[in-house]
């Protein structure tokens, strides 16, 4: 199988050429960032995702798991070989440390900057990749909301990468419905609580790979008021901690099963149990009966990166129906006169042209909303952090949502491109296709996704988030028009009425919700589409105007610009397009979604 090898080049541009890198360089404690650092680091990350997480993703999918059980009830879980000795050496170079703050053990690098890394981890091993991202998950749960003594005594080691955090939020009865969860949690004499409970689709809930897994664990308290107001967030160790910070006791949680999945099969799915025998012992982190608002500053961040994850199984997939293509020779292509490699086919092109085009844009738009966040807890301007603050929340769903489609998406075509071969495990393209195929649902379903875009992000406070975003367009395109660059002017004049069409669904969707209950629900999926695929011409735009510029002065012409100039053409002219269908959907209202009696299906 091919070595994965990190696109190093496009990584760089978007953060030195599309984030505010000069506002990121002067926040409080990113003194020591730099663009020369970004590309220490990013290379020093390639490397490792190529050279040691890269190999291990196919023998891991075929290897899959090992579950045995134990007479103690304390089950266990294997990992596929490698696994192991490939974490040890990720949590001993401190690559899980980046972003989190020094006082823990953390680089205080920026979270803008630790993005394209996760980028190249979810990209050589998705499954491997999942274990990290959930830990960074807990450790801003804890850092945010828990007390000082819980963060003193779990913190370095998760920052480190010794420990890994775990969510447990879903129940047997119930995926998404937190109102209706059952575990409960018992007050002690000690100030600790005892948790009793199960729960279901646990990533990396159990395994060989950390000294120790930090469960966040949502359950309910006796006296606790009903529904999600209701509901407290604990920590719950696998082991017990001792006075010098090592693990000791076993905790009473256990791993009863894992799933059999459709993809990600090197990656532990657990059902856990909490309390079989007396009670797992539990750390209240923030107040009681808030655990959902501390669960969210672990999810909202966590949506970013499984929108990531998309973008990464992208551009995997892309990468592996580019070489095929390259090496395939098949058929007499257009204006050759002998067989050659697929690649030379218009339509090969074309698909591997859209399986590039989207990668480059969601990966422009998720790094550009994952800046937000450090301006958004960093800055020292209130009404600086406050404009990012509503910024990142706009584009979180965006992020998730959008992002997890293309990845489905983007594996699929890769599929197509292999033929044949595409449908025979051996070829890998198959894996790409099951492992992303989980992307859209996890981290709140992509339904969930774009109610919260429709409900909360666009009517909750009258559209002002997008109209601040759309404001932003404008000038980006007020920006292109002075470029007087014949392709980068075509580019403008396809992305302009976009934006005004956006702009029109905004409207309409705030106006006729007043009136029709079923709009926002009906809609809210393509709307969710068409503002992505038009925040991604957003981006491929400013990515246009950039490299035309630079590809224009001798002293900064490279291939790699005018690559991105002719990927950004076909962007604009070939997928942006999109966006008219999806405002033809909308436009026709509820009507014919809520039409068909619900006995008829």
């Amino acid at each position: 199988m091919a070595e994965y090898k990190a696109p190093v080049d496009d990584m760089s541009f978007v953060v030195n050429e599309l984030l505010d890198f000069d506002g990121l360089e002067a926040l409080p404690g990113h003194e020591e960032f730099s663009s020369e650092l970004v590309e220490a680091i990013l290379d020093e990350a390639s490397k490792f995702a190529g050279q040691v997480v890269s190999p291990l993703n196919w023998p891991g999918d075929q290897q899959g798991l090992s579950f045995k059980e134990a007479e103690d009830g304390f089950n266990e879980v294997h990992t596929p070989e490698g696994f192991k000795e490939a974490y040890r050496q990720f949590a001993d170079n401190g690559w899980g440390s980046l972003q989190f703050e020094p006082d823990y053990g953390g680089q205080g690098l920026p979270f803008a900057l630790a993005i394209p890394v996760q980028d190249m981890w979810h990209a050589a091993n998705m499954a491997w990749g999942l274990c990290p991202l959930l830990s960074q998950g807990a450790i801003e749960a804890i850092e945010a909301n828990a007390t000082e003594e819980l963060k003193q005594r779990f913190l370095p080691k998760m920052i480190a990468g010794y420990w890994n955090g775990t969510m447990n939020l879903t129940e047997p009865h119930a995926g998404s419905d937190m109102a209706t969860l059952k575990t409960r949690a018992e007050r002690t004499e000690d100030g600790s609580y005892r948790i009793f409970g199960q729960k279901i689709f646990i990533t990396w809930g159990e395994h060989d790979m950390t000294e120790n897994v930090i469960h966040l664990v949502l359950a309910r308290l006796p006296d606790a008021p009903p529904g999600v107001k209701g509901i407290s967030l604990f920590l719950v160790p696998k082991f017990l901690v001792d006075d010098d910070g090592n693990p000791a006791e076993r905790n009473d949680c256990r791993v009863l099963s894992i799933e059999h999945k459709i993809g990600i099969h090197a990656s532990p799915t657990c059902v856990m149990s909490y309390g079989d025998n007396g009670g797992a012992v539990g750390y209240l982190v923030g107040e009681e009966n808030r655990g959902l608002a501390c669960m969210f500053s672990m999810m909202n961040n966590a949506r970013l990166t499984v929108g990531l994850q998309g973008i990464s199984i992208a551009e995997r997939a892309y990468q592996l129906a580019r070489d095929f293509a390259k090496d395939r020779p098949q058929g007499v292509a257009p204006g050759e006169s002998s067989i050659g490699p697929i690649i030379k086919h218009p339509d090969v092109r074309r698909m591997l042209l859209t399986m590039r085009a989207l990668t480059e844009a969601s990966r422009a738009v998720a790094y550009v909303a994952c800046s937000s966040v450090d301006f958004r807890t960093k800055h020292p301007d209130p009404a600086v952090r406050a404009y990012h603050d509503a910024r990142v929340a706009l584009l979180t769903p965006i992020v998730k949502g959008w992002s997890t489609e293309i990845g489905p998406e983007v594996s699929s075509i890769g599929v197509q491109v292999h033929g044949g071969m595409g449908f025979v495990e051996e070829s890998g393209a198959g894996q790409h296709y099951r492992d992303s195929r989980i992307l859209p649902i996890y981290e709140g379903t992509n339904g969930i996704q774009s109610m919260d875009l429709a409900e909360r992000k666009t009517r909750g406070d009258g559209g002002r988030a997008m109209d601040s975003l759309i404001a932003e367009m404008r000038e980006t395109i007020n920006t292109a028009r002075e470029n007087d660059n014949e392709r980068v002017q075509n580019m403008v004049d396809l992305f302009a009425p976009s934006v005004d069409a956006l702009l029109k669904v905004k409207d309409d969707l705030i106006a006729g919700a007043e009136t029709d209950v079923y709009l926002p629900g009906s809609i809210s999926f393509n709307y969710l589409m068409m503002m992505g695929i038009i925040c991604g011409g957003w981006q491929m735009l400013r990515a246009a105007n950039v490299a035309q510029r630079k590809q224009s002065d001798p002293a900064t012409a490279a291939p790699f610009y005018a690559n991105k100039l002719d990927t950004a053409h076909f962007y604009m002219a070939n997928i942006l397009p999109r966006y008219l269908s999806y405002a033809a959907i909308i436009g026709a209202g509820s009507a014919t979604t809520m039409a068909l009696a619900e006995d008829a299906f």
